[in-house]
C-alpha cells in the first residue's frame, strides 16, 4: 500500500517519461553549421537530476529530495530554478530520458525544424489497441487515428480531416446549437442547485455532462441527451457517459501509473482492451443512427456538417474522428472551465466586466474571449507539448541527439516575469490592450504560451473547443452571479491538469 510519502515516488517513476510524452494530445536555439561538435557540450553534461542505475531520477522525489513532494508546475518551477533553461530529466526502468525546455526561443525553433511530419508520441494503451490488439483489421498500414498515428499515416490521416475540421465556416454551423446546449446545461445547473446556490454533487462531473453533450453533437452529429435525469441505465446515452467517464481514468491507469501491462496482461489490461472496444461500437452505433438521419435530408454543401463531410470521405475515418474527439475533448474542456469560473468568481470586477460585454449585445467580443484566454494561460489542461527530435541539434550550446524526446515547458514559460508582467495575477485586459500597453501579450515570446500546440500537430478541435467555452461561459455569467468561498483552488497532475474539489462555488441568479 502506497503512503503519502511514497505515493509521489510510484506516481513519477511512469509520469517522468508518460506524463511528458502526454502533454504534446493539447529559447536561444541555434543550428549553427560552422560551429563543429566538439565546440558543443555532450549529452551527459546537460543540467539535471543526477541518476541512478535503474531507478534513474526516483531517489531525487524521496524525502529530502529536491523534488520531494513536487509535481505539475511546482516540478518545473523547481527544475527551472535549480538547473536553469535547460533539463535532462533521466528515465527510469527502462524508459528513455527526456530534455525538458523553460525557453522560448529554443521551443520555436525546435517546434518550426519538426513541423513538416512532426512526431508526438501518444497513449500507449490507446495506441496498443488500435494497432497491436484490433492488428488493424488485418492491414498494417490503416491509418489508426491522429492520436496514435505517426509519420506518413497520421500525415494522410490529417490532410483528409484539416479541410473539415478547420473550415471557419463548417465551425459557425455549430454555434445556434452548441448554444443551446448551454442554455440547457444552465436550467439544469438551476435543477440541481441546493438551498445555498451550490451545484449538488460534483462539479467536475457535471461539466464533463456539458462537454460531452457539446463534443457529441460534432463527434456525433447530434444531440445526445446527457442532461436528461429519466435516461434508462442501460441505454446508448448512459453508457457512453459512463465509458467516456471511465476511458480517461483507464488510460491514466495503464498510462500514468505503475504497471506491468506491457510485459503480461493484466486485469486493469483487459478492462481497457474491453473498454476501448465498447466505445468504438458505441460511436460506430451513433454514427450508423446519425447515417440514417442524413440519408432521409438533402443539405447543400454549405449546410453539412462535420460528420456528414467526414463520412463522405470514409466511415472509418469519421469512426476514428469521432473517437478522437470525444478521447481529448471531454475532461479537457470540463477541466478548463471550472478554472475559468473559478478566476471570474475570485476576479468580481472582471466578471461585473465580462457581464456588461455580453449584455451588451455586441456580435464582438473580446473581452470574452481574454477572459478565456487569461484562464488558460494561468491554469492550462495541458502543461506543454512534446515532439521526438527527426534530427540533430545545438540547443544552448548542448547537442542534442536525434530520436530524443524534447518537452516544451509552455506551462511554466507562461507564468514568467520575463513575457507577461505580473504574471500571477488574472489580467484579461493584457489580451485587449494596444500595442504600447506595458501588459500588452505581444511583448511576450509567441511560444512562451501555446494552449493548443504549434503546426501541423497543433490541435485539430481547437476551433470547436473555443466555440464551446465561449457559449457556454457567456450563458454562465449571463445568468449567475458566480462566487467563491475557501481555499485556493488547485490541480493535480495526471494526464492532464485536473483541477480537484471542494469546488466552492456559489451561483446565484442575476
Amino acid at each position: 500500500m502506497q503512503t503519502s510519502i511514497t505515493r509521489p515516488v510510484f506516481k513519477y517513476a511512469v509520469i517522468n517519461f508518460n506524463w511528458f510524452r502526454f502533454v504534446s494530445t493539447v529559447n536561444n536555439v541555434t543550428v549553427n553549421t560552422s560551429e563543429t561538435t566538439q565546440q558543443l557540450k555532450s549529452w551527459e553534461e546537460i543540467p539535471g537530476p543526477s541518476s541512478l542505475p535503474l531507478i534513474g531520477a526516483l531517489h531525487h522525489f524521496l524525502p529530502n529530495g529536491i523534488l520531494y513532494r513536487t509535481e505539475g508546475f511546482e516540478m518545473q518551477e523547481r527544475l527551472y530554478k535549480v538547473y536553469g533553461p535547460i533539463v535532462k530529466l533521466p528515465g527510469m526502468f527502462g524508459a528513455p530520458s527526456l530534455v525538458l525546455l523553460f525557453d522560448a526561443e529554443s521551443m520555436a525553433h525546435v517546434l518550426r525544424s519538426e513541423n513538416w511530419m512532426p512526431k508526438r508520441p501518444g497513449f500507449q494503451s490507446l495506441e496498443h489497441y488500435r494497432k497491436e490488439y484490433k492488428k488493424s483489421d488485418g492491414n498494417p498500414d490503416r491509418i489508426t487515428g491522429l492520436v496514435t498515428d505517426q509519420g506518413e499515416q497520421w500525415k494522410k490521416l490529417r490532410s483528409m480531416v484539416n479541410p473539415v475540421m478547420l473550415q471557419p465556416k463548417t465551425i459557425k454551423l455549430y454555434s445556434t446549437i452548441l448554444d443551446e446546449v448551454a442554455e440547457d446545461m444552465i436550467k439544469r445547473m438551476r435543477s440541481i442547485r441546493d438551498e445555498k446556490n451550490m451545484i449538488r454533487g460534483d462539479l467536475s462531473e457535471e461539466m464533463n455532462l456539458w462537454a460531452l453533450e457539446s463534443i457529441g453533437v460534432v463527434a456525433l452529429g447530434g444531440r445526445l441527451n446527457c442532461f436528461d435525469p429519466n435516461l434508462p441505465a442501460d441505454s446508448p446515452v448512459k453508457k457512453l457517459i459512463q465509458i467516456v467517464h471511465d476511458f480517461f481514468n483507464t488510460a491514466n491507469k495503464l498510462d500514468f501509473q505503475p504497471s506491468l501491462w506491457r510485459y503480461y496482461p493484466t486485469k486493469s489490461y483487459k478492462r481497457a482492451m474491453k473498454l476501448y472496444e465498447e466505445q468504438e461500437n458505441l460511436n460506430r452505433y451513433f454514427i450508423k443512427n446519425a447515417m440514417k438521419k442524413l440519408q432521409s435530408k438533402k443539405r447543400s454543401e454549405n449546410e453539412k456538417g462535420i460528420l456528414e463531410k467526414l463520412l463522405e470521405i470514409d466511415e472509418h475515418v469519421a469512426i476514428l474522428m469521432a473517437s478522437d474527439l470525444l478521447f481529448a475533448g471531454v475532461d479537457t474542456a470540463a477541466h478548463t472551465v471550472i478554472p475559468i469560473f473559478y478566476f471570474l468568481a475570485t476576479n468580481p470586477e472582471k466578471q461585473k466586466k465580462l457581464r456588461d460585454e455580453l449584455l451588451s449585445k455586441s456580435d464582438k467580443r473580446p473581452y470574452l474571449k481574454a477572459c478565456i484566454k487569461e484562464a488558460m494561460r494561468m491554469m492550462p489542461v495541458v502543461s506543454g507539448n512534446m515532439r521526438e527530435t527527426s534530427k540533430e541539434y545545438n540547443i544552448l550550446g548542448y547537442k542534442i541527439p536525434k530520436q530524443t524526446y524534447v518537452t516544451f515547458a509552455h506551462q511554466y514559460t507562461s507564468m514568467m516575469d520575463s513575457h507577461y508582467p505580473r504574471p500571477r495575477e488574472y489580467i484579461p485586459e493584457r489580451w485587449t490592450v494596444d500595442k504600447d500597453d506595458p501588459l500588452y501579450h505581444g511583448n511576450a515570446h509567441p511560444f512562451a504560451f501555446s494552449p493548443f500546440g504549434f503546426g501541423a500537430r497543433s490541435c485539430i478541435g481547437r476551433r470547436i473547443a473555443e466555440l464551446e467555452l465561449e457559449a457556454f461561459v457567456a450563458r454562465v455569467v449571463q445568468n449567475f452571479h458566480i462566487e467563491w468561498f475557501g481555499k485556493q483552488l488547485k490541480q493535480y497532475q495526471s494526464a492532464l491538469n485536473y483541477v480537484k474539489g471542494p469546488f466552492n462555488f456559489t451561483f446565484k441568479d442575476v
